[in-house]
């Protein structure tokens, strides 16, 4: 056939295999994925987050479901994109094929071709078989995910995109208390089975969610430091093998519990891992850079499990900034999960896998430079105040106040000035929203204390501007309407206390 017209020669054919093969090794030692949710009174908005990913070299990112204006955003940035679907949609998708074509047209297929985004996974449910569901996505999850392989098969995706559920580790045990005993729960053995071996026939992988921080937080007697990847004294030995970390032990029994079913090389993506920085005694600063950076490094170094020490599984931290309105019922932590601030602000130096450092999100725009704090001439013993600060921790978070928290050491009128702030700010500094009569007064003196941030929220209405008002909607949509109206309508009660019935329809309309 020759070597004429357009075809390389073989020497530059190999050369050409062989970088290939270089740059998918460098992309995979070097690439990062993050967890990017927005369940947030004053979320960061979406083109500062995609910029605060690439400029800290994230290049993967899971989204919890398709939001318009994160995938928007997301259009040709390099990064890859895993959207997910969230538990309250399986029903309707593992009903009807018609409904999964539809949602995969409008939320995967429109995306690519119309902004440039590059989905390579599509996460149907979101930790569907936890115990604390009682069962309530078990009948659900397995036809979705049939149903969305089938959508995009149809799609002309079935190559590009990728199914895969994202699963907690309580999915798996231990008949020994050792990785080798691994096997998966026996209430959903039989599901589990289903489902990886469908993942497995259409050369998908699976994905788990992995927190040390939860084993340590459940329980009071877990050696603290092998939660982290230093090593303790005393390893958790499994025949030849000695554990040093419960993240080893914890993916390796996956990889136990996959291989005595017979699934010895079904690929693994951790879907979640992270260090929250409050809310817990546990939960700071130092203990999330000691974890992260341990995390990091591995990732540097390609060091893998015992069991699969040459495969290190993608990663996806959890998460890439705070999230202020998340539910509280796992703990107060839960809000606090972030690498960064809600704002994008650096919370911990770390160093990153290529050797850089992290660096704060550009062009955020704050409120003014004011806050709403206790009134110096207020005093302790005020019969209202109790009252006041229940009600501005109703509706605004107060997480960081508890024993051990960052906040947790301000004294009493510090604990009041700061859930008087947060109302404050979570209102966007609206007029009465520092009604609490004589017991507060806006100031502009920073209160800040140590450790102890009082916020400036993100100015959302000044960054919606650069959004048309046709964008999907997310925490910050309508804000403006709602600005508006409160400003003319936020009255003080005769107790000299915010207005119950003003300030309860503004965050309800704000989906608190």
């Amino acid at each position: 056939m020759g070597t004429g017209g357009d075809s390389p020669p073989p020497l530059q054919l190999l050369l050409l295999f062989i970088l290939t093969i270089l740059r998918w090794n460098w992309r995979g030692a070097a690439g990062l994925g993050c967890n990017w949710g927005a369940i947030s009174s004053h979320p960061l908005p979406a083109d500062i987050a995609v910029g605060l990913l690439k400029d800290n070299g994230f290049d993967k990112v899971k989204l919890f479901e398709a939001d318009s204006r994160a995938l928007k955003a997301l259009g040709r940035s390099g990064i890859q994109v895993m959207v997910g679907i969230p538990n309250e949609v399986l029903a309707p998708l593992a009903a009807s094929v018609r409904a999964a074509e539809q949602w995969v047209a409008q939320n995967v297929s429109n995306y690519i071709s119309r902004n440039g985004v590059d989905i390579r996974y599509v996460a149907v449910g979101n930790e569907p078989f936890l115990k604390s569901y009682s069962s309530m996505f078990q009948a659900t999850t397995f036809p979705a995910l049939q149903n969305i392989q089938a959508a995009l098969i149809k799609a002309g995706l079935g190559r590009q995109v990728k199914v895969t559920v994202p699963l907690n580790a309580d999915v798996y045990q231990s008949s020994n208390g050792l990785p080798s005993g691994g096997d998966f729960r026996t209430d959903i053995r039989s599901l589990m089975l289903s489902v990886i071996a469908f993942l497995r026939d259409n050369a998908c992988p699976i994905t788990i969610n992995i927190y040390p921080f939860l084993s340590l937080h459940a329980d009071p007697n877990f050696p603290i430091d092998y939660a982290f990847f230093s090593g303790p004294a005393n390893p958790l030995v499994d025949g030849p093998i000695a554990y040093t970390n419960v993240f080893d032990a914890n993916y390796d029994t996956l990889i136990w519990a996959l291989e005595r079913n017979g699934f010895t090389d079904l690929p693994v993506i951790v879907g979640e891992i992270g260090w929250p920085t409050d809310g817990d005694p546990n939960a700071n600063a130092n203990n999330a850079r000691r974890f992260i950076q341990g995390l990091l490094d591995r990732i540097s170094r390609r060091v893998g499990t015992p069991k699969r020490p040459a495969l290190l599984p993608d990663i996806y931290l959890f998460a890439l900034v705070d999230e202020d309105a998340k539910s509280v019922q796992p703990g107060n932590f839960e809000r606090h999960w972030g690498v960064f601030y809600f704002d994008g602000a650096v919370k911990y130096p770390l160093v990153l896998t290529g050797g850089g450092s992290l660096v704060p999100a550009k062009g955020v725009r704050y409120l003014e430079p004011e806050w709403c704090v206790m009134s110096p001439a207020a005093s302790l013993t005020d019969p209202r105040l109790g009252g006041s600060v229940e009600y501005a921790c109703q509706y605004a978070d107060c997480t960081s106040l508890g024993r051990g928290s960052t906040c947790g050491d301000l004294g009493a009128r510090g604990n009041i000035s700061y859930a008087f702030n947060q109302f404050y700010q979570t209102a966007d500094q609206q007029k009465g929203a520092c009604g609490f009569g004589n017991l507060s007064v806006v100031t502009r003196a920073d209160p800040t204390e140590g450790v102890c941030r009082f916020e400036i929220m993100i100015d959302i209405r000044h960054h919606d501007e650069s959004f048309s008002s046709s964008n999907g909607g997310t925490a910050a949509g309508g804000v403006q309407g709602m600005a508006a109206g409160i400003a003319t309508t936020a009255a003080v009660a005769t107790t000299a206390m915010v207005s119950l019935a003003t300030w309860s329809s503004w965050f309800m309309a704000r989906g608190f």
